[in-house]
């Protein structure tokens, strides 16, 4: 095993977020081979593996969509056999998914991430695991975002991802690049 007490969450990596899904982001080409690096990685070591994806119930025009080619994950990380999928309907991989019982049950102590939106999946999921005491590290190069606006500010997807991963390098955990955190 290359991560005792550890497992590889990947958050929402999910077609909803290509270029012709609902809510395209910036660099996910990029984003999705480096979490296919990691995953691959873990996969290797025969570490516990969750992916995790989003649907948005009742809403047949929004993203995530039940029942739509959005909710799929992206073949280059899709599970494969003995590895948990589960479906979350909020940020929060945690919130209402089992998620927390299926790490604890597994004595897990370290939680690292990869996935999508940066400002939103990813900030709150980490957030929360390090509430729950698990020591978190995120993989910022196997993350993707995409740009924001707010008071008529546009800011770019580069700046959204990089406050969001300086923030949680400032005190939620550890923020590394696919190059450092993996073995040479």
């Amino acid at each position: 095993m290359l991560w005792p007490n550890e497992a590889l969450i990947v958050v929402d990596l999910q077609n909803e977020y290509e270029a012709s899904g609902k809510l395209p982001l910036e660099n996910l080409d990029q984003a999705v081979a480096n979490a296919k690096r990691v995953l691959t990685a873990a996969r290797d070591g025969e570490e516990m593996i969750v992916h995790i994806r989003h649907e948005t119930p009742n809403l047949d025009a929004v993203p995530f969509a039940i029942g739509t080619s959005g909710t799929e994950i992206i073949a280059a990380v899709a599970p494969v056999d003995g590895e948990t999928t589960l479906t979350k309907h909020y940020p929060n991989a945690f919130r209402d998914t089992g998620l927390k019982a299926l790490l604890d049950d597994a004595s897990v102590q370290e939680v690292i991430i990869v996935g999508a939106m940066s400002h939103m999946c990813i900030d709150a999921t980490a957030r929360a695991a390090f509430d729950f005491g698990y020591a978190v590290t995120v993989i910022d190069d196997a993350c993707a975002t995409r740009a924001l606006s707010i008071n008529g500010v546009e800011v770019p997807a580069d700046h959204v991802h990089a406050a969001f991963m300086a923030a949680l390098a400032f005190a939620y955990g550890q923020v590394v690049s696919t190059a450092d955190f993996l073995p040479a």
